[in-house]
């Protein structure tokens, strides 16, 4: 069996009135990329804060590589990596100069720390860049310094607080790249976004709502597994199909995309096309199918709307 290398039960975080995590279950595995999807101010942060012992738990149990979180902090410093979603490196030193400053904060003896920035350059395609400053770096290239840095002293746990909020498509294809690499050299990878298309990259994910996690599982599993049926429906004046299918008890949502709806009927119905079929303002030029469930669908029925 593959070892669980982050553990978390009935993990509270309050401020104040403020339930940022509400009693938060985690098992994660070695060398897993585990996604915290969810929109901004769910909790994804306030959780990784905690996990990494920046933050103390109002109540709960963290275990992280087999020691107790927040007291054992300190020894797991150097165990792990984190990339924050803010570039935290400093914009008027070099590349060579931020990463020689992140080395400096880990045991290296001198030759080891070169070979590893030297290894680092080399990996993330920094090698044209070393004088380069990295206030000036383009937004992919500032992506590929900052997680040379959180990966220098070769963490056991990577943790990445929305990596990719400020790159473009191809950057973050290429970034998702460098992750399956770490995680397939033993790196557990915690990742934290809001783009459904990353989320469906994660080996297991997550999903946060207002602190609660709403589901917990791989994304092929959470689609499967999902309480709703989608139909997509083709034909004219779908603005006002819209908004009579949001009157009907049995649809969850329905939503726009180009000349068609995509509509999430709830489980209960058997069968979902015929459903929409026999509606009084249905048209028989509409083309209606049952389609296959998307990330996106998955976090409709599990939150806000979904579970009214």
């Amino acid at each position: 069996m593959t070892e669980s290398v982050i553990q978390a039960k009935g993990l509270v975080k309050q401020f104040g009135d403020l339930k940022a995590i509400d009693n938060l279950d985690l098992d994660i595995e070695q060398g897993q990329i585990y996604g915290f999807l969810g929109p901004n101010g769910c909790g994804k942060t306030t959780a990784i804060r905690m996990l990494t012992g920046l933050l103390k738990p109002t109540s709960g149990d963290i275990n992280v590589l087999g020691l107790s979180l927040p007291k054992d902090a300190e020894k797991l410093r150097t165990q792990l990596g984190y990339m924050t979603q803010k570039f935290s490196l400093y914009s008027d030193l070099t590349v060579l100069e931020n990463l020689k400053f992140m080395a400096a904060l880990y045991p290296f003896k001198k030759q080891q720390k070169q070979q590893r920035i030297d290894e680092l350059l080399h990996t993330y395609g920094l090698d044209q860049r070393v004088d380069q400053m990295a206030g000036s770096m383009s937004g992919g290239q500032r992506q590929r310094l900052a997680l040379a840095a959180a990966v220098i002293n070769k963490p056991k746990i990577l943790f990445l607080d929305e990596p990719t909020s400020a790159v473009d498509p191809q950057n973050r294809r290429d970034f998702w790249e460098t992750l399956f690499d770490l995680s397939n050299a033993g790196t557990t990878i915690l990742v934290t976004t809001h783009y459904m298309d990353e989320a469906e990259r994660c080996h297991r994910l997550a999903i946060l709502e207002s602190g609660i996690k709403r589901a917990d599982g791989s994304p092929k599993q959470l689609m499967t597994d999902m309480h709703a049926h989608v139909v997509e429906i083709a034909g004219a004046q779908t603005r006002e199909l819209k908004k009579q299918l949001a009157t009907i008890d049995h649809v969850i949502s329905a939503t726009q995309l180009g000349a068609q709806l995509r509509v999430l009927v709830k489980k209960d119905v058997q069968d979902p096309v015929e459903f929409i079929k026999q509606q009084s303002f249905c048209q028989d030029t509409w083309q209606v199918n049952s389609v296959r469930p998307s990330l996106e669908d998955v976090f409709v029925t599990c939150t806000g709307q979904g579970r009214q």
